[in-house]
């Protein structure tokens, strides 16, 4: 719910799936499984700090939008470094 804004359920009855496969994970991307990991072990903690479901909501859905966005981030960083090696290869080969 904090990573995509809907449980599984409700995005199974969108696609008009029955039953539970597949999985909303299944359609994620790497970035988003590497979030959900994260959000998992927080909400878990959250769990023995006894925190109330709203309450652990809102955390997660803080720290699902800091951790898409920083990865974002560091994709476009990636892809233009990608760009860089490739023009230079390019021009010195």
């Amino acid at each position: 719910m904090a990573l995509f804004g809907k449980t599984a359920a409700q995005w199974r009855n969108e696609k008009g799936i029955s039953g539970k496969i597949p999985n909303i994970r299944d359609f994620a991307s790497a970035e988003e499984l590497v979030v959900l990991i994260n959000l998992e072990d927080t909400n878990a903690d959250l769990i023995r700090q006894g925190l109330s479901n709203i309450e652990r909501l809102k955390i997660l859905r803080e720290k699902a939008y800091r951790q898409l966005e920083l990865l974002k981030k560091n994709q476009e960083t990636l892809n233009a470094l990608k760009k860089n090696l490739i023009e230079d290869t390019e021009t010195t080969g």
